[in-house]
């Protein structure tokens, strides 16, 4: 059973309350790591913060608020990993392969993703949305630039790649959500089909096919 989080209540400065704010995300990312999207409770994060439920939303309007806040964070310290593992001249394969790794490493980030645009975004204000956008904006740039290097493309090549990935992977690993069946014993054509149905594969395999698809129609000149 985890611990709570007591958080000081007597904050009173803008330095305090930020880092008021900061012990409140690091307990609302732990408890997310625990139960998941669904079953995340606001009542419960004040529990185990020791801050009263209306003080929470002093800080995020809405749980969503929180959750995008979460998946900014996450979003970063996920990019920070992911470009550290590039290098000049990868190949398509090996860049795909790290992107799914560092995105499955991260228990957070994924989960996040997934639910981002289907739920968190249409429960935020506007304005908050705009912030975040241009957060996501940043970091594509910033990924984008060390992609180019690293599969000897133009930026702009490069964009679109970094773009992609991102919607091929939620595609890829919705087919993670299926019944785990690991310890049952199967037919040999069943055992295949579901292998082949699994998330990295699919990823893999499609994400090597894109970046050399654009690879392609940049030799080709389209």
């Amino acid at each position: 059973m985890s611990s709570a989080v007591v958080i000081d209540q007597r904050a009173r400065s803008a330095e305090q309350k930020a880092l008021r704010r900061h012990a409140v995300l690091e307990a609302a990312e732990t408890y997310f790591r625990e139960v998941g999207y669904e079953a995340f409770s606001m009542t419960q994060l004040a529990k185990k913060t020791g801050v009263a439920k209306g003080t929470l939303y002093l800080y995020f309007k809405t749980r969503e608020e929180l959750f995008l806040t979460l998946y900014e964070q996450s979003l970063i310290r996920w990019s920070n990993i992911f470009i550290g593992t590039l290098y000049d001249s990868m190949t398509s394969k090996a860049y795909a392969q790290s992107l799914y790794n560092t995105t499955k490493a991260d228990r957070a980030f994924l989960p996040l993703l997934i639910r981002l645009e289907h739920v968190i975004e249409h429960n935020v204000a506007v304005p908050r949305l705009i912030e975040s956008k241009q957060i996501f904006i940043q970091q594509v740039e910033i990924i984008a630039k060390l992609t180019s290097t690293a599969l000897r493309l133009s930026t702009a090549q490069a964009r679109e790649i970094v773009k992609t990935m991102g919607v091929l992977l939620i595609g890829a690993t919705q087919t993670d959500q299926s019944p785990v069946l690991n310890n049952e014993e199967l037919p040999a054509d069943v055992q295949n089909l579901v292998a082949s149905f699994s998330s990295e594969p699919l990823f893999i395999k499609n994400a090597v096919r894109i970046i050399e698809s654009i690879r392609a129609e940049a030799t080709s000149g389209f």
